[in-house]
């Protein structure tokens, strides 16, 4: 077999019930894909889109009904051996992406203030309107069980406010577009096994403030890998079913003890319906 072939492979037989699975269990249980969608796979270099990809060129082999792929590289600016980097891997991995070049980096990291916020926002606006382009309805992003669960502690601890990371959304501004994320019950550490038996590299976030560190490396400053090191202190010092426990409470909310919640935008208090419960 041809290499892309062998790792392929790998998918289906050596991890087939730590990546495989989750991936199907997710498309199943969320409703993700329907027949007849269009659906942009964003690559952004990494692990996580790269591995999305080769599930949805599995998905297309062996699915019961009809549905479209596009391979889509959105490049915000990479230098020339990320971007290179990239081209090389969807080479190896034989995935037909679609690259498009912007100046995102460029405009995000002349701002003096919260370039990283400016630099998503701008990449979620282009990535919108490139999917449209393509003709697609809905668009695949590559996060993961463990982004799920720390961005649910994150906006608990940073935010003052419990949401999470959703399976899929309909987008505000871009009607008829719809975001799903197939890697919602698949583990990192799985994906990272995935690739070390495989021997593949990718590119880390790269721009100005990290393409120093782009390859492989764990290197990252920002307060998710806080948050990584902090579900692992719970882990060994509290509660080593701490992750599942984090991932299973945002499905079970009890709505008769929380103090409020919001609702279509509009605060909504238990003081609403107090003193009619006493009745």
């Amino acid at each position: 077999m041809e290499r892309y072939q062998e790792i392929e492979r790998t998918i289906i037989k050596n991890y087939r019930g730590r990546l495989w699975a989750p991936f199907i269990k997710a498309l199943k249980e969320y409703e993700l894909i329907k027949p007849n969608d269009r659906v942009c796979v964003c690559i952004s270099g990494g692990k996580d889109s790269m591995l999305m990809a080769k599930l949805f060129q599995e998905l297309k082999r062996h699915s019961d009904f009809e549905f479209e792929v596009k391979f889509l590289v959105m490049n915000p600016g990479y230098n020339e051996y990320n971007l290179d980097y990239i081209k090389n891997n969807l080479e190896l991995l034989q995935i037909p992406a679609t690259i498009i070049d912007t100046n995102i980096f460029e405009v995000a990291n002349a701002q003096e203030k919260s370039p990283c916020y400016l630099c998503a926002k701008m990449r979620r606006g282009a990535l919108y309107k490139l999917a449209s382009d393509l003709g697609c309805n809905k668009i695949a992003l590559g996060h993961h069980y463990d982004d799920v669960i720390e961005t649910t502690l994150m906006n608990m601890l940073n935010a003052g406010s419990f949401q999470t990371m959703l399976p899929k959304l309909h987008s505000d501004n871009n009607e008829g577009m719809e975001l799903i994320r197939p890697l919602y019950l698949i583990r990192e550490k799985d994906i990272k096994a995935w690739a070390k038996y495989n021997d593949l590299h990718f590119i880390m976030c790269a721009c100005r403030f990290t393409e120093a560190c782009s390859v492989d490396n764990e290197i990252n400053l920002s307060r998710r890998l806080t948050t990584k090191k902090l579900i692992e202190e719970l882990k060994k010092n509290y509660n080593e079913n701490v992750e599942k426990n984090i991932f299973a409470a945002a499905s079970n909310i009890n709505m008769d003890m929380i103090l409020g919640f919001k609702k279509d935008g509009v605060k909504h208090s238990f003081l609403e319906t107090y003193d009619e419960e006493e009745k």
